[in-house]
């Protein structure tokens, strides 16, 4: 990328020695090679430190030492922050429950209201609601989270305020400067909304239909034929085994409203992953940057391997091999 992080961290008026020995500390003097293959020893449990580097890093444990060089066992070291000095994983650590909190909260909302809207465009197929429940997914499907953001933003924290109650910005925490930190849940709605257009309007469709073809499948029709309710056929038997595909979308979706959240976050200004990524990008603060994108791609992952278990509980034709 363009620009120089040490000049950048430095300040444009610092003399060309003091830039040079902040790039010197940032390991920016050396090729890009030696960079990743340093990064690569702080990101593995296992790492080649000197004396001083084991004294500044807490948690490390010296397995071999030898002269100036010792081999460790440690937690992975994300590095420090180009501009704070704050280590990454502390940075990361604050600002993951907002992100979490606000990615929950958008996957609840679109999971409840998605199923609820698909169930009842299947019972009622070919008719009004059937086709609005679909124009309204396909809408929702075409809108990206950065410009529904700034819609629901614009509608309801400005232009409806008044009657909604709710801020364009805000975070889960405020500071009152007489009472202090309180919470505010009024903050999650609108960026929970705008999170939460695009996976309700996919499992929506799903739900509607894996729901009509589970309805026209044997089981279901002579349970009906010897007088099973059409309520308790749909909720009991019908809906459970339409919902294996609403579980991998949900499961997709939550990990990607993690990583999709940045832009809504920025917009919101809620205080998650996303606007302190945003942020350090603007500021070429890359240990921060480098720290998220792993953050986030462990979580897809650990989301992702989940749903594979919960796939054995759902569907009894499923099996752990």
């Amino acid at each position: 990328m363009p620009g120089d992080a040490a000049r950048l961290t430095m300040g444009q008026r610092s003399d060309l020695k003091s830039i040079e020995n902040a790039r010197k500390e940032m390991n920016l003097d050396k090729p890009i090679f030696k960079r990743f293959l340093l990064f690569l020893n702080d990101l593995s449990p296992i790492g080649m430190y000197n004396d001083e580097q084991v004294e500044s890093r807490k948690g490390t444990q010296v397995l071999i030492q030898n002269q100036d060089r010792n081999l460790v066992l440690k937690w992975p070291y994300l590095g420090r922050s180009y501009r704070t000095k704050t280590e990454v994983t502390t940075v990361l650590g604050q600002a993951l429950p907002g992100t979490l909190i606000l990615a929950f909260s958008a996957m609840l909302f679109a999971t409840v209201f998605g199923i609820l809207l698909g169930v009842l465009a299947a019972l009622k197929k070919d008719t009004w609601l059937d086709t609005s429940a679909i124009a309204a997914s396909v809408a929702g499907i075409s809108l990206p989270s950065f410009f529904s953001g700034l819609i629901v933003a614009y509608l309801f924290g400005f232009l409806l305020s008044q009657y909604t109650g709710l801020s364009m910005t805000g975070s889960l925490f405020t500071y009152d400067p007489f009472k202090g930190k309180q919470l505010s849940l009024q903050n999650l709605i609108l960026p929970s909304l705008a999170l939460g257009i695009r996976p309700l309007a996919i499992i929506t469709q799903l739900t509607r239909s894996a729901l009509l073809d589970v309805l026209n499948q044997d089981y279901i029709l002579t349970a009906l034929a010897k007088g099973l309710g059409y309520t308790k056929a749909v909720f009991k038997h019908a809906l459970p085994n339409a919902l294996n595909p609403v579980v991998t979308a949900v499961s997709g979706w939550l990990a990607e409203l993690m990583v999709g959240s940045f832009f809504v976050e920025f917009i919101f200004g809620w205080k998650g992953i996303g606007k302190v990524t945003v942020d350090a990008l603007d500021k070429f603060d890359f240990p921060i940057v480098m720290g998220s994108v792993l953050l986030t791609a462990t979580i897809f992952i650990i989301v992702n391997l989940l749903t594979d278990l919960l796939y054995t509980r759902l569907d009894p034709r499923v099996k752990l091999q």
